[in-house]
């Protein structure tokens, strides 16, 4: 019997040795499409592409069965259409996945208080200290599982590992809708017949390097001197990728690890030169940047704003602020200034973004009013509005300027 076939498959008995394996990858199962199809149970079983459906959309989610037909996130939505012509295009619905995902954290934090997410649809979760309440890990993932799909409608798959990085490897052995454990003294049979390119930090090019040197497999790196990784790829990246060869990977699950940026960006249907559409765009993305600060209790004092021409040439400008906000009336009036800055007034663009960098807690702020100067109300003001948006949906409360006029019958 080769290595190979000697690895538990999904599908097969799941009762393997999970002893010193405390580290669960949990993964949704293209995420964006299973919450749609959570609501339109009828799409179930058929190719469906989540994206906005115009000529510069790109495919944000697709099921399983679009997925057959070569349609992939970040794929243009022209090229979706022509590989999977049949599939059903759904419109996104931002807030009902964040809505989703927050609640989807909120199962996991039931099991472990030790819950790193890392992406809205997926989490490193370690389960070591809830063996004695709740069983060994297998027995927490399949748990975990049930009650994802119990309560949200929705499928995860699940690796179960002795570290980080071999459990994430689990969850896409066994996508979609599996669990699947690699047994703490198995690694080594589970990671070397994969291709060297499942490694983290093993990009196009370092694959292409690693092929000058006749190495395909994890086991061919394995095999490698560390020094002739090192002279081939630098000491810190040789390093890391023998390691991660032999299943080495000493990270800890790291909960509550604070976002380093929040931002928004958005594609446009057709190139837009005209400055008060920009702005517009700016003051939506403002909004929306500032309300994910608020509800993630940050604040932070760089704004940059990124500006992509139609030739695909992308400018970035930033400003430091005085004192860090969570104000969008202050990331809008920053965002303009820098956008009038760039020199692009009146240049076609095909995309902007606002971001907000240097965070920090909001609690620990205060803002300091200069001689003379008054509070303007803006934060209680966008306070309310967070409040109603809450209760009545995104909609319920817009700057007066997006604000679009009723319908007359005439397309403008």
């Amino acid at each position: 019997m080769s290595r190979k076939q000697q690895i538990p498959r999904p599908g097969s008995d799941l009762g393997a040795d999970d002893t010193g394996c405390p580290i669960l990858h949990v993964d949704m199962d293209a995420f964006y499409a299973g919450v749609e199809l959570r609501d339109r149970p009828e799409l179930r079983g058929t190719p469906v592409i989540i994206g906005a459906p115009g000529a510069r959309g790109v495919v944000l989610s697709a099921t399983y069965e679009a997925r057959r037909f070569g349609v992939h996130s970040a794929m243009p939505m022209t090229r979706a259409r022509r590989l999977c012509p049949q599939a059903v295009i759904i419109p996104p619905s931002r807030g009902k996945y964040t809505e989703v995902s927050r609640r989807v954290m909120e199962i996991f934090q039931t099991f472990t208080p030790e819950v790193e997410p890392i992406a809205s649809d997926e989490a490193f979760l370690d389960v070591g200290g809830a063996r004695k309440r709740l069983g060994p890990p297998a027995e927490i993932a399949r748990m975990i599982r049930e009650q994802v799909e119990r309560e949200q409608g929705i499928t995860c798959s699940v690796g179960v590992a002795s570290s980080k990085f071999v459990a994430k490897l689990a969850s896409q052995h066994c996508k979609p809708d599996g669990l699947f454990v690699v047994p703490a003294d198995r690694v080594v049979d589970f990671l070397h017949p994969l291709p060297v390119a499942a490694l983290w930090g093993v990009g196009e090019r370092t694959e292409q390097s690693l092929a000058r040197l006749g190495i395909k497999t994890v086991g061919d790196l394995a095999r490698v001197p560390l020094d002739t990784l090192q002279r081939e790829l630098g000491q810190a990246a040789g390093a890391h990728l023998a390691a991660l060869a032999w299943g080495r990977d000493e990270r800890p699950v790291t909960p509550d690890v604070p976002d380093k940026s929040i931002g928004a960006e958005e594609t446009f249907a057709t190139d837009i030169a005209d400055p008060a559409e920009i702005r517009r765009e700016l003051l939506r993305l403002s909004e929306r940047v500032a309300a994910r600060l608020r509800r993630g209790g940050s604040v932070g004092r760089t704004v940059s704003v990124k500006l992509r021409r139609a030739d695909f040439t992308t400018l970035s400008r930033s400003r430091s602020l005085r004192e860090p906000t969570d104000v969008a009336k202050i990331l809008y009036d920053v965002s303009c200034a820098l956008y009038t800055a760039s020199g692009l007034e009146n240049v076609h663009l095909r995309l902007v973004g606002v971001r907000v960098e240097n965070l920090s807690p909001a609690a620990g702020a205060t803002r300091q009013l200069g001689l003379g100067e008054r509070e303007t109300g803006w934060r209680e003001a966008e306070q309310a509005m967070d409040r109603a948006v809450r209760r009545f949906g995104n909609d319920a409360v817009l700057p007066a300027s997006l604000v679009r006029p009723p319908f007359d019958g005439i397309d403008p």
